[in-house]
């Protein structure tokens, strides 16, 4: 079989575990700190606000939305999205997933350049996901290496996209550590702890896509050119 054979396994599996762990990890230091009230008892919404007031970001918008832990800026509506327990909640964990998706917010105002060149990356990895692997796999079918190969570099791009986004991630979780701190948001060494939990858990969730993106591209690379030598 060209879709599962042991290569498959032994990328893949470790790839498929790893994401399991860093979505257990984030989903429960979340509801760790989502229980455990800020002194300032200022909602995430709340809390948003202060934060574009004190920025001078008054363009952008505070929007709730349904779903858990699905919070995120939107560059082209100038829109923060929050989660309804991040919306509503005066937890730490609110304040710390406000305050991180305010720092894309101040990002795409800045010009922020690793930023620019993510969002600039997501037509070609949508096309990319797609494309990529069929052209793989007709390139092994017809016996067209080049064809194969071709579709390996056009798949590369999703591992890009994720090493892209590291920085972007921990450059706003960065500056949401220094917002919450100076405007008293939070002031225990406590909260300041919790927030720093909370986002760091975040940040291993795109370390953990960037290895597993890494580990399907050495799958195709390695499916193609185990191909190639047996011709």
């Amino acid at each position: 079989m060209i879709a599962f054979n042991s290569q498959y396994f032994i990328y893949m599996v470790p790839a498929f575990l790893l994401m399991l762990l860093a979505q257990w990890y984030v989903k429960s230091v979340y509801q760790k700190w989502s229980q455990v009230a800020s002194r300032s008892q200022m909602t995430g919404a709340q809390a948003a606000q202060r934060l574009i007031s004190s920025g001078g970001l008054y363009s952008v918008k505070v929007e709730g939305i349904r779903g858990n832990l699905n919070d995120h800026y939107d560059p082209r509506k100038k829109t923060l999205y929050l989660s309804e327990g991040v919306y509503q909640s005066p937890s730490v964990a609110a304040l710390a997933i406000a305050a991180h998706e305010l720092g894309h917010a101040m990002q795409d105002h800045e010009g922020y350049f690793p930023l620019r060149l993510r969002a600039a990356l997501v037509p070609a990895v949508n096309i990319g996901s797609y494309l990529g692997w069929i052209l793989i796999f007709i390139g092994m079918i017809l016996r067209m290496t080049d064809l194969a190969w071709l579709g390996v570099l056009i798949f590369s791009g999703g591992a890009v996209f994720a090493l892209a986004t590291i920085p972007v991630e921990l450059n706003a979780s960065r500056r949401a550590r220094q917002l919450l701190l100076n405007t008293g948001i939070i002031a225990s060494e406590d909260e300041q702890r919790g927030v720093n939990h909370v986002l760091n858990a975040a940040a291993l969730t795109y370390v953990a896509g960037l290895i597993t993106a890494i580990l399907q591209l050495f799958y195709f690379i390695s499916l193609v050119g185990g191909s190639s030598r047996r011709r």
